[in-house]
């Protein structure tokens, strides 16, 4: 009995040590081994920051989008996973019956859900509105398996307002960190505009969450996790008011309109019409909206601004003027204008067709005389006038930094012998000189060439994001070097433009303000059905400018008739005319 006894203890003993070993000595391994096989981590997406603009005004918001889920756990049933499957199915039916709402997923939805993201809630109803969700608590709360779930969602408050500005965001995975996570919730990401450009600094860094799981994959624990921290809120330079009447005067049309503060290139306003309305890209678009878009001939989603190419008709000829007098062409070199321009079997008409008889350059440029500055031009000959225009930034991107800019396309002799296997003729350097032939501008390349002749020949890349309190603006990207006279008499033709008698942009004209501007009409299409694209430029006010803007209308009648009025109307917003004394029965107040 002793040895059985010391047999027993010894046993008891090793058990003892055994159990030490594994419980405590190598506890940490064996824990890790369980983890490693139950715990889950979720990658979870931060709040997007939202944006405002340059005045306090939210912009785009978020806002809570509530859903029923299904939490599939609470649901299971033994045996095979298609027995789960039916109940989930059965369920959803019986609560979209109890509500009086049309299922969303699909029963191959639910399959996937199940063999792909098991542990995770099962978005049954996304969109709920609030009777919904009352009824939802009436009804069916104190049942398992379904409960209320809230995920983020992207709102425009203003709908339309500087679409394609803002762009839209679409559901989708949060930004990868180098990290492994199992599953991922789905958050927003930037598709197009701002959203897309600034989408890293708006979504934040994701955060996480554990979850234990069971050996089929259902989940039994939940713990917090790394806090997301949420995405900065972004303040851009545009004037939600501003922004509204600039598409106000756009309605209803095929065009677009762009105001820059010269003296730093901060985008005040930008609109290309018609829009589109974000909120419908939020959280998702139906693929039948997605084709009504994309399939609209007005193409609403297409941002005429920055992506659009134009010839400029008249608006570009300030820069032959520019170039003519920068090579020392004098600006009292006068020109006999009789209508049209001759070169060999070619005559380039003016819009005057009795002619405006002899012209010097600043009146030239009041009269947007066409015989004029073809000669300038094909005195000149092309080089000058393609290098001044590089350096403006024709021919390349301005650098703002929204997805999808155009460069458009400044021609030059190896260009056409490249793409079109000939060589550059006078005539060509003619049509360039009026802003016709190969030669296509973006509405904002034009504003840039604006605020160049506004600030005194700075080239600022035009900006929509504001810096910090206290940043400084943006240095000039580019210093042109223009001399005063050739300011003084191209801007003094810019100013007759609008203000002398019969000034072309006479129109444009608003009571009190001293302004400059150019108007263009530029023909496109075969010649059995030419039609017609107007301009116009201009900057206020004269001595100090503190806007430049640039407006297209696509098949307008003329720069003068239809763009000129749109020009008046922002200039009059923006520097509206001093309030009449009060009257008082002794006279003004």
């Amino acid at each position: 009995m002793t040895a059985l006894g010391l047999l027993m203890a010894a046993g008891f003993l090793v058990l003892g040590l055994r159990l030490h070993r594994v419980q405590v000595v190598n506890a940490p391994a064996y824990t890790g081994a369980q983890n490693r096989q139950s715990i889950r981590r979720v990658l979870l997406p931060a709040p997007r920051g939202r944006i405002y603009d340059r005045h306090g005004r939210c912009l785009a918001d978020n806002r809570p989008n509530y859903c029923l889920a299904v939490y599939v756990e609470e649901l299971r049933l033994p045996g095979r996973w298609s027995r789960t499957i039916d109940a989930v199915d059965a369920e959803i039916d019986r609560v979209a019956a109890l509500l009086g709402v049309p299922r969303q997923v699909t029963r191959a939805e639910i399959e996937q859900h199940v063999s792909t993201r098991l542990p995770l809630p099962l978005l049954a109803w996304q969109g709920v509105d609030a009777r919904t969700l009352a009824r939802f608590a009436e009804t069916l709360a104190p049942m398992p398996g379904i409960d209320v779930y809230v995920q983020p969602e992207r709102v425009y408050p203003y709908g339309t307002l500087a679409a394609h500005v803002l762009g839209y965001v679409g559901r989708d995975r949060p930004v990868l960190t180098n990290e492994f996570y199992h599953y991922d919730v789905m958050g927003m990401r930037g598709r197009a505009g701002i959203e897309a450009f600034a989408d890293t600094r708006l979504a934040g860094t994701p955060g996480g969450r554990l979850l234990r799981v069971d050996a089929t994959g259902y989940m039994r624990a939940s713990w917090p996790g790394r806090d997301a921290i949420p995405g900065a809120d972004l303040h851009l330079t545009l004037d939600a008011g501003l922004q509204a009447r600039l598409e106000q005067e756009l309605a209803g049309r095929r065009g677009a309109g762009v105001v820059l503060d010269p003296r730093n290139g901060e985008v005040l306003a930008m609109a290309s019409a018609p829009a589109f309305d974000p909120n419908r890209m939020s959280p998702s678009i139906s693929s039948a909206d997605w084709r009504d878009l994309n399939g609209d001939s007005a193409r609403p989603l297409f941002n005429r601004v920055i992506q659009g190419g134009y010839p400029p008709g008249s608006i570009f000829k300030p820069l032959v003027a520019v170039t003519a007098l920068e090579h020392g062409v004098s600006p009292d070199f006068a020109y006999e204008c009789v209508g049209a321009f001759p070169l060999g079997q070619m005559r380039l008409r003016c819009w005057s067709r009795g002619g405006h008889g002899a012209l010097t350059m600043r009146r030239a440029i009041e009269q947007s005389c066409n015989p004029y500055f073809c000669n300038l031009a094909v005195t000149l000959g092309l080089g000058p006038i393609h290098e001044m225009g590089r350096r403006v930034g024709f021919g390349a991107p301005t650098g703002i930094g929204l997805p999808g800019e155009g460069a458009g396309l400044l021609p030059s002799d190896a260009w056409k012998r490249r793409v079109q296997h000939d060589a550059w003729r006078p005539g060509d350097t003619a049509n360039l000189a009026i802003g016709q032939g190969q030669l296509l501008v973006t509405p904002l390349q034009m504003a840039v060439f604006a605020s160049a002749l506004a600030n005194g020949g700075h080239i600022y890349r035009p900006r929509l994001l504001l810096g910090a309190p206290g940043e400084a603006a943006d240095a000039p990207s580019r210093e042109l070097g223009w001399s005063p006279r050739t300011l003084e008499v191209v801007r003094g033709g810019m100013h007759d433009v609008i203000h002398a008698e019969h000034g072309t942009g006479k129109r444009a004209r608003v009571d009190g303000l001293t302004m400059a501007g150019k108007t263009g009409t530029a023909e496109y299409g075969p010649a059995a059905n030419r039609r017609t694209h107007v301009w116009m430029i201009a900057f206020a006010p004269f001595e100090a400018p503190r806007v430049a803007l640039a407006v297209l209308i696509e098949d307008g009648e003329s720069g003068g008739l239809t763009a000129a009025p749109v020009v008046r109307n922002l200039l009059e917003y923006l520097f509206p005319p001093p309030a009449a004394p009060a009257l008082t029965p002794e006279g003004p107040a």
